[in-house]
């Protein structure tokens, strides 16, 4: 009688449908006002059924607080849908803006943030399988577009996740999208992701992988000023997912949200071994009581591209004798904590100084000069370094 009463009761609502069309246009095929649904817990379902048994039911429900109080729910139309989302867009306060996005499954570009969005069944959005990187574009160049790529698809490899396109038509797909943004300071993020499909486990049944990226201008200045932070009380994760840079960012997350509650910028993990390792998404770096600048080796913690390309510039600083030397191996907390400078690097923040560990002043408390000449190295870098770091963006 239940299942009769459920079939009854779906036949008779009358739904106005939304199609997608071959040319992608969305096209609503009613006239009609969406209805109103008015829910009311287990009674919603069964309001149209008249047996005793299931009025008796209801009233057991009732009785025991299972039915709420009923809720309008309206049901949208494809068009309806943009509107709300763009309305809501613009009321939200945000730095960032975010002026282009390339999807895959839509096969193009689209400018407008209300048409920015990813399938619910996307396997990135219900599974975390996918994983991502970001290229900083400064003066109409994006920099270190490829070695970006590079990390990108030994990610993807690492999560068996089959890019759907070789390696160069991602790459052009990156540059138009940011030339169509029309963005010259910014950054650019993409995903490689196992592709919409089904909310199984498996990505078995998803038809293709995709690709998603987008272009966005942040207002915020380029602070330099002297940071706290406080060792991590959330475990980090382990080599075989700290070195891939997937979408699975909770214990970065809640690592960040932990500093913050306490009035610091990050927390520092350590590994499996006590020793320094990196920040919830920066890497770490140090000038010891040798004048030496340090950082921990990358077999556990991800390969920062901005990192790796600070110790290449910091050579220039030994010529002219700002440090001693450059060295990659292990970090005591001690040592890391009794160091001359702590910085934190990464395409975020670029390189910013630690001025607290903890409840320990690093130096002398204030940002290192080592810190800021990487800073300045870092950013005279991006506005004119290399052809093998800079990639011009037609726009």
């Amino acid at each position: 009688m239940a299942g009769a009463c459920w079939a009854a009761s779906m036949a008779s609502l009358a739904f106005p449908q939304t199609l997608i069309n071959t040319n992608n246009h969305l096209s609503d095929h009613s006239t009609l006002s969406a209805p109103k649904f008015h829910f009311a817990g287990h009674g919603n379902l069964l309001r149209r059924c008249k047996s005793p048994r299931i009025l008796r039911k209801r009233a057991s429900y009732r009785a025991e607080g299972l039915i709420e109080s009923a809720v309008d729910v309206p049901l949208l139309t494809g068009l309806e849908v943009i509107e709300r989302l763009r309305a809501k867009r613009e009321q939200l306060k945000v730095k960032q803006q975010f002026l282009a996005m390339y999807s895959s499954v839509l096969g193009g570009i689209v400018t407008d943030s209300a048409a920015m969005s990813i399938p619910l069944d996307d396997h990135m959005v219900h599974r975390g399988h996918g994983v991502f990187d970001t290229a900083a574009i400064m003066d109409g160049h994006l920099y270190e577009l490829d070695q970006h790529l590079d990390r990108i698809h030994r990610s993807a490899s690492m999560a068996k996740i089959r890019p759907p396109f070789d390696r160069e038509t991602i790459r052009q797909i990156l540059i138009r999208t940011v030339g169509v943004s029309q963005c010259r300071k910014g950054s650019l993020r993409y995903w490689l992701s196992a592709g919409p499909g089904d909310f199984q486990l498996s990505p078995s049944c998803c038809p293709e992988s995709a690709l998603y990226a987008v272009v966005i201008q942040d207002q915020s200045p380029l602070d330099s000023r002297g940071i706290k932070v406080i060792t991590s009380s959330v475990p980090m994760k382990p080599p075989q997912f700290a070195t891939m840079k997937s979408v699975n960012y909770l214990p970065n997350v809640l690592s960040k949200m932990d500093a913050e509650e306490v009035g610091a910028y990050a927390a520092i993990w350590l590994d499996d071994e006590g020793l320094v390792a990196e920040g919830p998404n920066m890497n770490v770096g140090f000038v010891t009581k040798e004048r030496e600048l340090l950082m921990p080796r990358f077999d556990k913690i991800l390969s920062g591209c901005t990192a790796k390309r600070v110790l290449s510039l910091a050579e220039e600083l030994v010529k002219e004798g700002k440090i001693k030397g450059i060295r990659v191996g292990d970090v005591m907390v001690e040592e890391g904590k009794g160091s001359e400078e702590m910085m934190l690097i990464g395409s975020g923040i670029l390189v910013r100084s630690v001025i607290q560990w903890d409840d320990q002043v690093v130096g002398n408390g204030k940002e290192g000069p080592v810190a800021q000449a990487l800073l300045n190295a870092i950013l005279a870098d991006m506005k004119s370094g290399p052809s093998s770091v800079r990639t011009p963006v037609p726009y």
